[in-house]
């Protein structure tokens, strides 16, 4: 079904304004910084393609309304006050940007399926990309950091083409269930988080178990899996016992950011 440009909708009445808004406006510009962060950092690391892919946030509850960064910017330029404040309609509640149609499409839907979900970054960052172009590429328990997937990644094998329509996102929402990663044939990869923090951790630490489990397989070698008593024993510590760290993970990015980057947060 066709759809109108989402820069020709706008919202009739100001964020604080709006029932279905459960932060306060603060606290919406502290998310956006949050955000803005995480793209830059994205970027120095080199898990951005171009000017694609996409990082989102949900301010409510319910995840119908969320920040994204626009379409047309780098992200090592983006800054704060660039991103888009968008609805589940495609109305634009603040800023003056453009949000890219797959963008709309992937993030709403899944923001709305999986309430958890309050924070959604998709990228085609090279070495978990290239696990989704193997047949059956799989994310093996052979290192200390792909311990922490354990059972919550889903692997969505079949790819249709562009996400340019809300069913395409419904489909990866679903498929995803309650796995906090996606792994997308022929694609990329979604990695879901109930905060900026514990998303952005997750992909930085997915991107490196890929490209240790992409080496081996590179050199012809076997890889050596962990035996399951061990995976099964160690994997919740990996995945809960050290939560702690995640925050400050982030916060030591914000604190190098704030120093050499400072206007990221404008």
């Amino acid at each position: 079904m066709p759809f109108a440009p989402i820069s020709r909708l706008r919202a009739s009445s100001p964020l604080s304004s709006r029932k279905e808004s459960t932060i306060t406006p603060e606290e919406i510009r502290q998310a956006r910084i949050d955000l803005a962060a995480a793209l830059r950092w994205a970027a120095r690391l080199g898990l951005s393609e171009g000017i694609c892919n996409h990082f989102s946030l949900a301010v409510t509850d319910d995840g119908h309304q969320f920040l994204v960064n626009p379409i047309g910017f780098h992200w090592s330029e983006l800054c704060a006050s660039d991103l888009v404040l968008a609805d589940k309609d495609r109305r634009i509640l603040e800023g003056s940007n453009t949000v890219e149609d797959s963008a709309f499409f992937i993030h709403s839907r899944i923001h709305m399926a999986k309430p958890r979900a309050r924070c959604v970054l998709h990228t085609h960052m090279p070495y978990a990309t290239a696990i989704c172009l193997l047949e059956q590429g799989r994310l093996q328990m052979a290192s200390q950091n792909a311990l922490r997937f354990y059972g919550r990644v889903a692997y969505i094998d079949e790819y249709r083409g562009l996400a340019f329509e809300s069913s395409e996102g419904d489909r990866l929402a679903a498929a995803m269930g309650d796995n906090d990663v996606a792994f997308l044939g022929a694609h990329g990869v979604i990695v879901t988080g109930p905060t900026v923090w514990d998303a952005f951790d997750d992909l930085y630490y997915l991107e490196r178990a890929c490209q240790s489990q992409f080496i081996v397989q590179s050199s012809g070698q076997q890889l050596r899996e962990i035996p399951e008593s061990t995976v099964k024993e160690v994997a919740p510590v990996m995945q809960g016992g050290l939560a702690a760290m995640r925050s400050l993970h982030f916060q030591a990015i914000r604190r190098i950011l704030d120093r050499e980057e400072p206007e990221y947060a404008k």
